[in-house]
């Protein structure tokens, strides 16, 4: 019997110095039934000539050279408009799939009924020239940022705690066509993916790590809430949509969780437009806590804060 595809739709904007090694990742995959579209997100490096010779050899690669940068969210849609795969794997050229991460995620797959729609597994972090220097859920647990690994129904998780490394998520093609695609209007995606698919489909957790994720800098807090970042009001824009999508008090509480939190970074991170936006939705869900008040002070104080924040994330993380 022939094995289902898989789809991967694998992401480039300037990662020249990455993605032959990216793309022999995905070549080398033992699962023998994949469909590789390559999309490059209009990269001003030389990223385009260096796919085209890397995939010279594999003439059913499918490369879209996008004639202008559209960001990740618009970018992947228009790869997944070319899927055809019974799953989906969403690949940055910059990351490094391990041989069998495929066939092992697919082989979970065919053991779980269909409620399930996501897997994800563990992952290593390496730097520019590869190294690993940290392993996903080692670092959470050691920094006491989680104390176990979600599983099943896990949207109050995903709403309140990060703890999923998406790069390492097989998806079936079913969910994001149920969720068309992207959310193109947001700065990023994996928040808001994570809430609107986990609201209908459970989430199954490989406890093995199958792909190196890049990071150029190993602290967890850098690029963090930088004043006037996009994706913090991303991030309140799928709050909103959340607060449509909780059906019990146990949901309301994972939303408010999520938006304290967002709160004192946006605080604390000097975002004050989007400091009362979280406030103001943090009201509308229930009334304000004396140390919700006093954040909504300091924010009014316009006190300089970034640079104490910055030193207590580098310190924490």
């Amino acid at each position: 019997m022939e094995r289902p595809l898989v789809s991967i739709v694998c992401l480039c904007y300037n990662h020249a110095a990455y993605v032959e090694e990216a793309l022999k990742s995905v070549f080398d995959q033992t699962y023998p039934n994949v469909q590789i579209i390559v999309v490059d997100d209009a990269s001003t490096d030389n990223s385009v000539d260096v796919i085209r010779r890397t995939i010279a050899p594999h003439p059913n690669v499918q490369l879209l050279a996008l004639p202008q940068n559209l960001g990740n969210c618009k970018a992947f849609n228009q790869g997944l408009r070319l899927a055809t795969g019974e799953y989906i794997v969403d690949f940055a050229t910059d990351d490094v799939m391990l041989p069998g991460r495929v066939e092992k995620q697919v082989q979970l797959f065919s053991q779980l009924d269909p409620s399930y729609g996501v897997i994800f597994t563990d992952a290593n972090y390496i730097d520019p020239r590869g190294q690993v220097f940290r392993q996903h859920y080692d670092y959470l647990f050691a920094k006491k940022l989680l104390t176990n690994i979600p599983q099943g129904d896990v949207y109050r998780d995903v709403l309140s705690t990060y703890f999923i490394a998406s790069p390492t998520m097989l998806v079936r093609k079913k969910v994001f066509d149920e969720l068309q695609g992207y959310d193109e209007t947001l700065a990023y995606e994996d928040f808001d993916f994570w809430v609107r698919s986990a609201r209908h489909y459970k989430y199954a957790f490989l406890p093995d790590r199958l792909t190196h994720i890049r990071r150029k800098h190993q602290s967890l807090s850098s690029g963090w809430y930088r004043r006037g970042d996009p994706q913090l009001h991303s991030t309140y824009l799928v709050c909103r949509k959340a607060q449509h999508l909780n059906r019990d008090a146990g949901d309301q509480q994972a939303l408010l969780k999520r938006v304290r939190y967002e709160l004192r970074q946006s605080v604390f991170s000097e975002n004050h437009k989007e400091a009362k936006l979280f406030y103001d939705l943090l009201a509308a869900l229930e009334p304000p806590s004396k140390g919700d008040r006093l954040l909504l002070g300091l924010m009014k104080s316009k006190l300089p804060l970034a640079q104490l924040r910055l030193f207590y994330q580098r310190w924490r993380y």
